[in-house]
């Protein structure tokens, strides 16, 4: 066995490591790809976007009785439909469901399209809209974009957002649900205070975000298109219930073992 083991040559060690090294730092050598960065995602998303669908299971947050996909005449011809969506958004902006809820249903019993919104005096409109937040600016913005939408687009709503955010009292977020619900269209993820600050909780975004847009470039960047309609209502019922502005219920969450910003006890 000595003998046999002297007279077998040594493979010199370098030359066994510099072409390990060429196979571990050049994959596509000679082939002209260039090897693939692994894209950026959150630490632990896909467990923590089950545990947020198993607690919204029961679909028993305000958003899911009173929200502005439940605000409008589904027995309406589609485009009163649609400019009652649009109007719901606007109404929706710093205000509760129950109270943007409650404002559409008054407004639905006078009849609501663009032609009897454009006949009711300011008066009338705030006094029907009343306690939305802000009500004496939506007056105006809603006579405003209803009188755009009558002259511009024939009494019915832009189907693009470019175009809906040129609309007097429409943002960004109420642009994307807009195309999403009125147009059955998903143009981006809608972020509103529900969104923003429970991205930033659950470390989806980067670096933290101070603006609700900024939350929704960072999340539109790695976040699946295929999930992007259902994230919005997802994550505004779970803001309702459980992931709270204050105090948080963190004890009663799936994510507590998961979440950066859980208070553990």
């Amino acid at each position: 066995a000595v003998s046999r083991s002297r007279g077998t040559p040594s493979i010199p060690r370098r030359s066994s490591r510099r072409r390990s090294v060429a196979i571990a730092y050049d994959p596509g050598q000679g082939d002209g790809v260039e090897p693939q960065r692994p894209r950026w995602e959150p630490r632990d998303w896909q467990e923590q976007l089950e545990n947020i669908r198993e607690m919204r299971r029961n679909r028993d947050a305000p958003v899911d009785a009173m929200g502005v996909d439940k605000c409008y005449d589904t027995s309406a011809p589609p485009q009163v439909m649609r400019y009652q969506v649009l109007l719901s958004l606007m109404l929706s902006s710093q205000t509760k469901d129950q109270v943007t809820w409650a404002a559409m249903r008054r407004l639905r019993q006078r009849g609501l399209s663009v032609d009897s919104v454009l006949q009711m005096d300011d008066g009338t409109l705030g006094q029907l809209i009343y306690p939305v937040g802000f009500w004496r600016n939506k007056v105006k913005y809603i006579k405003q974009t209803t009188a755009i939408l009558k002259q511009k687009y024939g009494g019915d709503i832009p189907s693009t957002v470019e175009e809906l955010v040129q609309l007097p009292g429409v943002g960004p977020k109420m642009a994307h649900l807009a195309m999403n619900i009125a147009w059955d269209s998903v143009s981006g993820i809608a972020v509103d205070t529900h969104v923003h600050r429970i991205c930033n909780r659950l470390k989806w975004v980067k670096k933290e975000t101070k603006y609700p847009e900024e939350t929704r470039a960072a999340l539109e960047d790695w976040l699946p298109r295929d999930l992007w309609r259902e994230i919005n209502w997802l994550l505004v019922g779970f803001g309702q219930q459980t992931c709270l502005p204050v105090n948080p219920r963190c004890s009663q969450c799936l994510n507590q073992g998961i979440c950066p910003a859980a208070k553990r006890h």
